[in-house]
């Protein structure tokens, strides 16, 4: 008899895992987990079905290899909807996605769109457009090297300032010494360096200059949405991060999450939304400007986010919740989460001894103590014992990593 529908989740790191765990629990089936290479995270699980097609990320090859696989599996399921783990895979399912729409549900966002949001620069006159505040921010190019001692020394943006990419998938790319995720900025002279090191790697498109918001991890909210094939918002879950990776590379990865909630978040946010049309998961990165009293959004990701099992370990399941908008095109009016909720991506010991709020160190004792907890890798029915060890080492090191690399903010 044939089946409702598999998930085929793009990528074998966390985030595809988190997914994976999510279907099993709302289903009690197995995804299958597809990449171009091998990770811990789902190497071994018994709750997934693996498998490794180096050729999946060569753009030129991928729609074929899905498109042949999609040619087996549908002789025993009737839907094969697409999730991609990383911003390398949308990319890739969003630039063949008519290629790929005769053999799957492809909950994403078309090209156009995909492309404005995910440069910086686009997403902010976006930004601009719907009325979603963001941090004051000025663009500058490859191009502008020459004038950039002047460029710099106009800048209104004060000191220290925040440097980052526009293009996160070229900079991710691209080697160099001294690389960072994002870089906090004291003077002009480092800014000037900094500039400099980075267009004499291979990265050549745009920086992007921003004021810098005060205030630690805690300042900081993570939104993660669905939006239905009609464009209209079904799922809504805000959490208040407690703390960041602080690995330079991997800083802005989030290592804890508690719930919040915003009525004024949400409105502002599902107007943004509906307003361009969007639709499948997206995930948004804010913080609170104590001078304007207001959050302002640094980044959308245009899938679930990395640390987004803290939605479906809240109660509210993200497969189920997708499923029911593009599977079965259920309707509904939008659910704004509203659990109580602590999600782990660290041992409980580090989050106790690095988060220095009384007030958030009581609720994360509540959440602990009444058994609201989750993390992403682990899963009670998930028993392959060399898996669970190479996890238990992965949090582990979250010792080490805070004792080497934690600078408490301000």
């Amino acid at each position: 008899m044939m089946k409702d529908f598999l998930p085929v989740i793009l990528g074998t790191d966390s985030n595809a895992y988190g997914m994976a765990k999510a279907f099993h629990m709302a289903y009690g089936i197995k995804s299958l987990v597809v990449g171009k290479g091998e990770l811990f995270t789902t190497f071994g699980s018994q709750i997934l079905d693996l498998k490794i097609v180096k050729e999946l990320g060569e753009p030129d090859k991928f729609a074929e290899v899905l498109n042949e696989l999609a040619a087996d599996l549908k002789k025993q399921y009737k839907n094969l909807i697409l999730v991609a783990s990383s911003d390398g895979y949308v990319e890739l399912i969003v630039h063949h996605k008519k290629q790929l729409e005769g053999n799957f549900i492809v909950p994403f966002i078309d090209e156009d769109l995909m492309l404005t949001l995910n440069s910086k620069a686009g997403f902010y006159e976006t930004c601009e457009a719907q009325g979603l505040n963001y941090p004051k921010t000025k663009v500058i190019g490859k191009s502008q090297l020459p004038q950039m001692s002047k460029i710099i020394s106009s800048l209104d943006l004060g000191f220290p300032v925040v440097l980052k990419p526009s293009d996160s998938m070229r900079y991710f790319e691209a080697k160099f010494q001294g690389k960072q995720k994002a870089y906090i900025i004291e003077n002009e002279a480092i800014l000037a360096d900094t500039i400099k090191s980075i267009y004499q790697s291979t990265y050549d498109a745009e920086l992007i200059l921003q004021e810098y918001i005060s205030g630690d991890d805690s300042s900081m909210r993570v939104l993660n949405c669905l939006s239905g094939p009609d464009g209209k918002v079904r799922l809504m879950c805000l959490g208040q991060p407690l703390l960041e990776d602080p690995t330079p590379t991997l800083i802005g990865n989030y290592t804890a999450i508690i719930d919040a909630f915003d009525t004024e978040i949400f409105a502002e946010y599902k107007s943004f939304l509906e307003g361009i049309g969007y639709i499948g998961f997206s995930n948004f990165d804010m913080k609170y400007d104590p001078k304007t009293g207001k959050y302002k959004v640094f980044e959308i990701n245009l899938r679930q986010g990395r640390s987004s099992f803290f939605v479906t370990g809240s109660g509210y399941n993200q497969a189920a919740y997708l499923v029911d908008a593009f599977v079965y095109q259920s309707k509904y009016e939008t659910v704004y989460a509203d659990k109580p909720h602590l999600w782990l991506g660290i041992p409980k010991r580090v989050l106790r001894k690095y988060l220095d709020h009384a007030s958030l160190k009581h609720e994360v004792n509540k959440r602990i103590d009444n058994n609201q907890t989750s993390s992403t890798l682990y899963y009670a029915k998930d028993r392959d014992i060399k898996r669970n060890l190479r996890v238990f080492r992965y949090y582990r090191r979250y010792i080490k990593t805070f004792e080497t690399y934690f600078v408490k903010k301000i």
